[in-house]
């Protein structure tokens, strides 16, 4: 019977990349066939115009990805160190009031203050409209869920009597947490990492709500924005005859699966490294 379990799961995994493989081929394809023959695995006529047309925007492409990079990277360590600096305390049985603390992350899954309040604080309180914090800070730097998915891990994987021998040997509550707890904490750490790195690099509704300087876009918000400026040549019927066969030529539909590639082949590229610690770390909090 194994070989059926082998079967079906390679058809599932098949049946998952399927997806991906029509994505890639559709961006690679000319417009006229998608609008002839609707997407196919097998184009009629191969066609790189909407690489090229992005790469037109390479500058601004250029920028926004370094601005992504630079914002997935500090945005995913800080929010693993703010993560498992609250969820340590929660996992000790002798911190007063920790179940207290425990309910208040909890209720923050279940209700927020809304987008007016969150802006106004935001904008007017903390002012890091227009920074790059605005990027990072906002709906992403901790998420109740990961607090509480690691607060488990920790109360089930890592050995008080470890904390104990280290205290004995004169480590102070720091010490015992960077130099015991976190690195038996791995798995974890590479699970909600991943979570929060996959967040960062995918959000585009801060750029939208806080951040109106181009030089700030991310590459979500350049992309989105590409995309507006193809519809709008697109569908302008008031346009000078030059600009109107300019907007005719462009590859309206097939730059959007072109944007798609761009946007998730990094993520791609580094899950394969993530994968061991990802796996071990969704069936720990899965068995626990």
């Amino acid at each position: 019977m194994q070989w059926i379990s082998h079967i079906f799961l390679a058809g599932f995994s098949l049946a998952c990349l399927i997806p991906f493989v029509l994505l890639l081929v559709s961006s690679v394809s000319s417009e006229s066939s998608i609008i002839q023959n609707g997407y196919s695995f097998f184009p009629e006529q191969f066609s790189f115009k909407a690489y090229e047309y992005l790469g037109s925007h390479w500058g601004e492409l250029g920028r926004a990805y370094g601005i992504t990079v630079f914002i997935t990277v500090v945005g995913t360590a800080a929010s693993l160190a703010m993560t498992s600096m609250l969820a340590y305390p929660m996992s000790r049985n002798d911190i007063p009031l920790k179940h207290f603390w425990a309910f208040l992350v909890f209720f923050t899954l279940l209700f927020n203050g809304g987008l007016v309040p969150s802006y106004l604080i935001y904008t007017q309180i903390f002012e890091i409209k227009n920074t790059i914090w605005a990027l990072i800070i906002p709906g992403l730097l901790m998420n109740g869920f990961n607090v509480l998915l690691m607060r488990t891990y920790f109360m089930t994987s890592v050995p008080p009597a470890l904390i104990e021998a280290a205290q004995i040997d004169g480590a102070g509550e720091i010490k015992a947490f960077y130099r015991i707890v976190l690195p038996l904490s791995a798995p974890i750490l590479a699970t909600i990492g991943l979570f929060e790195a996959i967040l960062y690099w995918n959000d585009w509704f801060n750029g939208m709500t806080y951040v109106t300087d181009p030089e700030l876009f991310s590459i979500q918000n350049i992309l989105n924005r590409i995309i507006s400026d193809i519809q709008f040549l697109s569908n302008n019927s008031n346009l000078s005859s030059s600009a109107a066969s300019s907007a005719a030529e462009l590859p309206s539909t097939s730059v959007r699966m072109a944007i798609a590639v761009i946007g998730v082949l990094p993520i791609l590229i580094a899950y394969p490294f993530f994968q061991k610690y990802f796996i071990k770390g969704i069936a720990i909090g899965a068995v626990k």
